[in-house]
């Protein structure tokens, strides 16, 4: 009688063992879906931004092309992050345990490269960040070489098509006794524009980076979901191993 209700008891625990390993399965497999859709939109959105025209016009005119760095990170996360999910239906398909240490592993290193881009983006892309002062200067570069047929169209582009004046604002043209342009004017009021193409650039550049950044981060976290899933689950198959072994 102690035999069998031990088997019994053995056999209860493996059919709950059971149905713990089948839900890790199916979360493992939903939450890869999901991580595949947001991987596609994310290296859309990405790609989308660093081709668009008036962003590279910009960057290109302030030369502050380590904007692109963080975006590029992304890509190619967003590529790692694609991959990974085919990975992970796969190994919890066949079961293997060295399958799903290595889907483990690649879904950590996506999780610490959204990591990266989106701190990499954002350090380029925010008010406060290394990218103001370096705006700031090319743009009182460019005021001051605004004799220059060159600067002065670039500087022009910046302030008509934002709707600022200079890098802080009209003072520093007074400041560098240099007559205010017309670009630096609303055209209806005829009044300076109040705010600094440094910090309207800025502006600018944070409002496209922050819906990327939200959505790396997410899939960040997902990514850490499935990577700490995916070793309780190879826990449990070896746990299952042990039963299937004592029966």
């Amino acid at each position: 009688m102690v035999v069998i209700s031990a088997q019994n008891a053995l056999a209860t625990a493996a059919a709950k063992l059971e149905k713990h390993i089948n839900l890790l399965k199916y979360t493992i497999f939903c939450l890869s879906v999901v991580i595949l859709i947001m991987g596609i939109f994310l290296f859309g959105y990405v790609v989308y931004t660093r081709l668009d025209t008036v962003l590279q016009e910009w960057v290109d005119a302030l030369e502050i092309w380590q904007v692109y760095l963080g975006m590029y990170i992304l890509i190619f996360g967003s590529i790692v992050v694609i991959i990974a999910p085919f990975l992970s239906c796969y190994a919890v398909y066949q079961e293997i345990t060295q399958l799903l240490m290595a889907n483990a592993g690649l879904h950590l290193f996506s999780f610490f490269l959204m990591l990266l881009g989106s701190g990499v983006l954002l350090e380029n892309t925010t008010i406060g960040s290394d990218i103001v002062p370096a705006i700031r200067e090319t743009l009182m570069n460019l005021i001051m070489q605004s004799h220059s047929e060159s600067s002065m169209h670039t500087l022009n582009m910046i302030q008509e098509s934002i709707g600022c004046c200079g890098a802080d604002g009209p003072n520093d043209y007074l400041s560098l006794r240099k007559a205010l342009p017309t670009e630096c004017r609303d055209t209806v009021t005829g009044n300076a524009f109040f705010y600094g193409c440094a910090d309207e650039v800025t502006w600018f550049l944070e409002y496209n980076s922050r819906w990327t950044t939200n959505i790396a981060i997410s899939i960040a976290a997902l990514e850490m979901l499935i990577t700490v899933l995916s070793l309780i689950l190879v826990k449990a198959l070896q746990k299952e191993e042990k039963f299937n072994y004592n029966q």
